[in-house]
């Protein structure tokens, strides 16, 4: 089993014997889990750049450590929780029915990309959700989501109508419901299976990022992609620590971690991940991929708006035992998110 915390004293045992108290020096590690491969831009940019600033908050008193494939996506809390590991991050759909508040930020109609989503979500988790604890033995230091989720397919789709009774993997959370109104067959799997479910002809397609394309290499299996304005849905994750952890540091120390997360955390992770989509669509294109992109009054647009009608109240209606102004959260969570997307683009 992993340690939780790590220290190492300087020098302890010549201290002992001059019979001085104290610890010259001491280094606590920060143990932190991904289920993501190495290339994954959550590795490759999010974490490292979060060690560094931790690092530095601390003036070098903790550091972190990655470590990979320490179980199932939907275990990290769980992990995290019992003190397996110190911190990591998940998807909130692979958890059905523990983080429905969350799900707020994958409804469709968002229309932004995951910078100014995981921005807004932030706000609004720490403005209306935290009452509720949904979050109960985790401390909760960031949340992001991923970019507009579109259709990946091996064959072709020109209508909405098409993906009837084709197979869609899904990964949990609101794409269950898109992948229902669709009248797809729905194939729970969690996306590091997905290349060889593609490649084995296991399903027809699935709902992702475009940036999948490059980041799993989707697009060696992936034969078209199929895109509309803002997406079909947002997948939305939490990034964690586990509470004993930060207890046991010094205050201090503790503070620095929380000051270098949050909004600022939050941010970081939007924006890479929202990066990795336009690396993806070129990837696809280099590929080979066929790129259907429909505009916003497009037929297949449109069409799936008429779809997804009234899944805003479905969401409102499943959270009403939770104490919280559901309705104002979801408009606070698009005025935000649509402001914030404004400020980037002048």
């Amino acid at each position: 089993m992993l340690k939780t915390i790590k220290k190492y004293g300087v020098g302890l045992s010549l201290i002992a014997s001059l019979g001085c108290a104290g610890v010259v020096s001491a280094e606590t590690t920060m143990v932190v889990g991904t289920w993501l491969p190495p290339t994954s831009v959550q590795n490759s940019v999010v974490w490292p750049t979060w060690a560094k600033w931790v690092e530095e908050a601390t003036e070098g008193r903790v550091k972190v450590k990655i470590e990979y494939d320490v179980g199932h996506p939907k275990s990290y809390f769980q992990l995290v929780e019992d003190g397996v590991i110190d911190a990591g991050f998940s998807y909130h759909g692979y958890v059905p029915g523990r983080f429905r508040l969350p799900m707020v930020a994958e409804q469709p109609g968002m229309g932004v990309g995951a910078e100014a989503a995981s921005v807004a979500l932030w706000r609004v988790q720490q403005k209306y959700f935290n009452r509720a604890d949904e979050f109960s033995g985790l401390e909760v230091v960031g949340m992001f989501t991923h970019g507009p989720g579109q259709l990946m397919t091996t064959i072709p789709i020109e209508r909405i109508e098409d993906i009837k009774d084709k197979k869609i993997r899904i990964g949990g959370g609101v794409q269950a419901d898109i992948a229902k109104r669709l009248s797809a067959v729905p194939v729970s799997a969690p996306a590091t299976k997905l290349y060889e479910m593609m490649q084995q002809g296991v399903v027809d397609g699935t709902l992702l990022p475009a940036g999948q394309q490059k980041a799993q290499r989707l697009a060696e299996v992936t034969k078209y992609l199929t895109t509309i304005p803002g997406g079909m849905y947002m997948g939305t994750f939490s990034i964690f620590i586990n509470p004993e952890f930060l207890d046991d540091l010094d205050p201090k120390d503790r503070e620095a971690i929380i000051s270098v997360s949050g909004e600022r955390l939050s941010a970081l992770a939007g924006k890479a991940w929202e990066e990795t989509d336009h690396e993806g669509l070129e990837f696809a294109r280099e590929q080979g991929v066929t790129i259907v992109e429909y505009g916003k009054n497009a037929e297949f647009s449109q069409d799936f708006l008429k779809l997804s009608e009234g899944m805003d109240k479905a969401w409102i209606d499943s959270v009403s035992d939770l104490n919280v102004d559901a309705a104002a959260a979801l408009a606070e969570l698009r005025k935000v998110a649509r402001e914030y997307e404004d400020l980037k683009e002048r």
